[in-house]
C-alpha cells in the first residue's frame, strides 16, 4: 500500500500552483448551469426589470421631474439592472452550494483535485459571467426602448465585476450556512431584496432624511447601484471613488471568507 502511494503520488498535488484546467472546468460547468436554463435565468429577470419599468414609469414617470438631471424613467432603468445583477450572482453561486449539499453531490467539489481558492473563484466568477450576460441582455432591451446609452463604459464593467463578485461571495457563504431552502429564502427575503430595495434603485438618496442618508452611505448595495447607474446617466449620489475603493476591499474581505469557509468544509464536512 505504502508502495503504491510513494508510486502514483497519492495525496500530493501534480498540477503545479493552480490546477487550471479544473479550475476552467469547474466554472465551464457553473456557467452552462444557467445557460441550460436560460428562460429562469436570463428572460425572466429581463421580464421582471421591464414590469418594474413599465408599472413605475405609467403610475409616476409623467408626474416626476428630473432626477440628478434626467428623465426618471432614464435614472430608473439603470437601477433595475444593478439590481438584477446584484440579485441574480447571489442566487447563483447560492443555489449551487445549496442543491449540491441536498442532492449529495458536494462531494464532488470536495474530492475534485482543486484547492479551495480554485474552487470559489470559479464559482464566483460564474456568477460574474451571469449578471454580465443578464445586464448586456436588459441593456440592449432598454436601449431598443427607451434609448438608454452607456457615457463611461469602464465604469460599468468595473462596478458590474465588483458588485456580482462580492454577491457571488456571498451566495457561497449562504450557500454553505443553509441546510434547507428555507433559510436560504431568509437570506433572500430579509437580506438580499431589501438592501437592493433601499439602496436608491428607485430614487435618489437625497429626498432621504438625514439619519437615512447617512446610513445608505455605508451600504454597499448603494455604491453599486450608484456606480452603475453612473455609467449610463453621468451623475451620482455618492463618490465613485470612495465606491470603487470600498467595493474593491469588500471583494476581498468576502472572498477570504467564503475560502476560508470553504477550506474548513464548513456545514459540508462531517
Amino acid at each position: 500500500m505504502v508502495e503504491t502511494i510513494k508510486k502514483y503520488k497519492i495525496g500530493k498535488r501534480r498540477f503545479g500552483l493552480i490546477n487550471w484546467v479544473g479550475a476552467w472546468t469547474l466554472y465551464q460547468k457553473e456557467t452552462l448551469r444557467f445557460l441550460n436554463v436560460w428562460i429562469q435565468t436570463i428572460f425572466s429577470p429581463l421580464v421582471s426589470s421591464l414590469l418594474f419599468l413599465l408599472v413605475l414609469s405609467l403610475a409616476i414617470g409623467s408626474d416626476r421631474g428630473n432626477v440628478l438631471g434626467v428623465p426618471f424613467i432614464i435614472f430608473l432603468a439603470p437601477g433595475l439592472i444593478a439590481m438584477q445583477v446584484i440579485q441574480q450572482s447571489f442566487s447563483h453561486s447560492s443555489s449551487s452550494f445549496m442543491i449540491s449539499k441536498i442532492q449529495g453531490n458536494i462531494v464532488d467539489l470536495l474530492y475534485a483535485p482543486l484547492s479551495a481558492s480554485e474552487v470559489t473563484i470559479s464559482v464566483s466568477l460564474a456568477a460574474v459571467t451571469r449578471s454580465f450576460v443578464i445586464a448586456a441582455v436588459s441593456i440592449l432591451t432598454f436601449y431598443l426602448i427607451i434609448n438608454l446609452q452607456i457615457k463611461h463604459p469602464f465604469i460599468l464593467i468595473l462596478f458590474t465585476f465588483l458588485s456580482s463578485f462580492i454577491l457571488g461571495n456571498i451566495g457561497i457563504i449562504a450557500g454553505l450556512w443553509a441546510e434547507k431552502f428555507d433559510h436560504m429564502a431568509t437570506v433572500t427575503n430579509f437580506v438580499i431584496v431589501p438592501l437592493s430595495f433601499l439602496s436608491g434603485t428607485f430614487y435618489s438618496i437625497d429626498r432621504l432624511p438625514n439619519i437615512l442618508r447617512t446610513i445608505s452611505e455605508y451600504n454597499p448595495f448603494f455604491y453599486m447601484i450608484d456606480g452603475i447607474r453612473y455609467s449610463f446617466i453621468g451623475a451620482a449620489d455618492g463618490s465613485i471613488k470612495i465606491g470603487i475603493i470600498y467595493l474593491t476591499i469588500l471583494s476581498l474581505v468576502t472572498w477570504f471568507v467564503t475560502y476560508i469557509l470553504f477550506k474548513k468544509g464548513y456545514k459540508i464536512k462531517s
